[in-house]
């Protein structure tokens, strides 16, 4: 196994043994909508699950779940093709693509045991929320966000590649 692979392994492994053990605390210890302040006016710890994607996306729809099951698969397939066209040196995106990759299976195991997924973290300002989410959700944004980081870094990279050339 490449260094690459036991990276990603490693990250996207305690990336979902957080999710799913997060998820398995709230369900064993709460009550479905109890909430649980944490930081007054602020956050609080409130469970709820989701039938649909973001902001309940077709949570509705007779066909969500195949659908956001094969969409979840198709997505770890994509991820894993990516990473073996990354260079050694590109840890950055490395670690990104297993955040990415936990937290599209965090929430499939969810989807496939459930029927929906599980969401806790519930930020807001007064009466105005943001939708609860989950570890899942949460390293899924952080996966992007560093992803992006790695991008404009490879595209600094090879302009000055090309200045030197």
């Amino acid at each position: 196994m490449t260094q690459r692979m036991i990276i990603f392994s490693l990250i996207a492994s305690a990336g979902i043994l957080a999710d799913q053990a997060t998820k398995i605390s709230i369900d064993r210890s709460m009550q479905l909508y109890r909430s649980i302040p944490v930081i007054d006016g602020l956050f609080s710890i409130t469970y709820v699950r989701n039938r649909g994607a973001a902001f309940s996306f077709l949570s509705d729809a007779s066909w969500r779940l195949p659908f956001f099951i094969a969409v979840s698969l198709v997505a770890a397939v994509v991820i894993l093709v990516a990473l073996k066209k990354l260079r050694d040196d590109q840890r950055l995106a490395q670690a990104a693509l297993a955040m990415i990759f936990s937290g599209a299976v965090g929430n499939l195991i969810d989807r496939v045991r459930l029927g929906e997924v599980i969401d806790f973290l519930d930020v807001y300002w007064k009466a105005h929320h943001w939708p609860a989410f989950n570890v899942a959700d949460s390293l899924i944004c952080i996966g992007v966000a560093l992803m992006a980081l790695d991008m404009f870094r490879e595209e600094r990279r090879q302009k000055q590649q090309l200045v030197q050339d």
